[in-house]
């Protein structure tokens, strides 16, 4: 009793004994709990080790939200835990885990971990190199970032334990960091965002303590490799609370630097309008279930500046298509700096912007050609999105609507008339006299032919 009165005052001290909460103190039931996660526990506990679902599934069940997945604490060591299955597999180097393939579901196991005995090793910037050292439960909830991901959930008796005073976090809807704020942010910079986005999609406040230190830390956010950065800004815009998150992350100063264009972008209404406008679409799609591509999202996010850079080329007069090319790779190189944009959505990003100028094109046989292009329908989306905007004309985006599901005869009498100038055949025989290999009626050899216009 004192301890945990000790605790409660003094945040960097835990209780070694948990709080055990019997089933009828919480929610949380064994059947909500995945085949494979449960298959995996009673395993491993039949063995004769500890085994709990922990963290985030945890959690989303104490406040009725469905988990994406499971992950599975236990005191088994890795190579402990891999011979007990067919299909289990050891990863990773900071941190050792096991992935457990069950039919389709792969359930992730990590052995309990504590605190190094002569201190963890750092880098520069205070940021964990290592964390394989291997301890107690209690070792293990205190390693943990938040109170409401340190709860650990036994299928087989339904008991909720909590060393940490997770439960009455979760209850008031409170983001509190286990331990010192300074010290766990300077050891992993990522759990300031973490804390953003979880706040935003659990409708939870930042408790004080845990929030003060966020905007004056916010520069070790550049320290973080740029590969995990993006990993961790995916969750956060596509959480279905990216409007929300992306205004709590200005509000803690975390926005600058992680999407260096941003605040360009803001400080323009049409840009501004644009954002809001893919953001809540992007809300709407994820809370529905429905798929969202993280490249499509960049490309909202980073269209405005390569808009503007465009612009700005092409009154400079220069070439249009090429200008644009230009100022994609532009910007997409500034962005890498921080962010590493995965090559293979680079690519679909690319694309999306290329098609825009073509749906000005609206002649000829140049419509079809672009309803067959594999990225019409995320150009088309984001052709949309600009109409919503105010960017595009809205008449442009009704016409394409329209058009694609307009009947043959419909769509020829759609088309505009071809004001495009005529490119001027060069000729094959230069030199020759005239009326050579030509016929009678003036016609070109069929293979002088001239090709359609792209």
């Amino acid at each position: 009793m004192i301890r945990r009165l000790l605790a409660r005052f003094l945040p960097g001290l835990r209780s070694s004994e948990p709080r055990v909460y019997k089933p009828e103190q919480h929610p949380v039931r064994a059947t909500q709990v995945s085949h494979g996660a449960r298959t995996v526990t009673r395993r491993l506990q039949e063995a004769g080790f500890k085994a709990f679902i922990v963290g985030g599934a945890v959690r989303d069940l104490m406040l009725g939200i469905e988990p994406k997945d499971f992950d599975i604490a236990t005191d088994a060591r890795p190579e402990q835990v891999k011979p007990l299955f067919r299909r289990a597999y050891v990863i990773g180097r900071r941190f050792r885990l096991v992935h457990v393939h069950v039919g389709a579901e792969v359930v992730e196991v990590s052995t309990f971990r504590a605190a190094n005995a002569g201190g963890d090793a750092t880098d520069e910037h205070g940021r964990l190199l290592s964390d394989n050292v291997y301890g107690t439960q209690a070792e293990d909830a205190a390693r943990r970032d938040f109170t409401v991901n340190a709860l650990y959930f036994d299928p087989s008796t339904e008991e909720v334990w909590d060393f940490v005073g997770g439960v009455t976090d979760v209850r008031a809807r409170r983001m509190k960091l286990i331990g010192p704020p300074v010290t766990r942010y300077r050891e992993d910079p990522v759990r300031m965002l973490r804390a953003v986005r979880l706040a935003a999609k659990l409708g939870c406040t930042i408790e004080k303590r845990t929030a003060e230190p966020i905007p004056r830390l916010a520069d070790l956010i550049r320290n973080v490799p740029a590969a995990r950065l993006f990993d961790e800004m995916q969750k956060l815009l596509l959480s279905g609370h990216a409007t929300e998150t992306l205004a709590s992350l200005r509000t803690h100063g975390l926005h600058h630097g992680l999407l260096p264009l941003i605040d360009v972008i803001l400080e323009q209404p049409g840009g501004q309008r644009f954002i809001e406008a893919a953001l809540a679409n992007t809300d709407a799609r994820v809370r529905e279930g429905r798929n969202v591509s993280p490249a499509f999202l960049f490309a909202t996010l980073l269209w405005h500046e390569v808009l503007g850079q465009w612009n700005a080329a092409k009154a400079r007069d220069e070439r249009a298509l090429p200008a644009l090319f230009d100022a994609m790779d532009r910007v997409l190189g500034q962005q890498a700096e921080q962010i590493a944009v995965p090559r293979r959505f680079e690519a679909t990003i690319k694309e999306i912007w290329s098609l825009q100028p073509r749906f000005e094109q609206r002649a000829g046989s140049r419509p079809f050609r672009l309803l067959e292009h594999p990225r019409f329908r995320a150009a088309y989306d984001f052709l949309l999105l600009r109409a919503e905007g105010g960017e595009a004309p809205q008449a442009l985006a009704e016409w394409w609507t329209r058009f694609q599901d307009a009947s043959p005869d419909e769509r020829e009498a759609m088309l505009k008339p071809d004001e495009a100038p005529k490119k001027r055949r060069r000729s094959r025989g230069r030199g020759r006299k005239h009326g050579d290999e030509v016929g009678a009626a003036g016609v070109a050899p069929a293979g002088d032919a001239p090709q359609p216009d792209d």
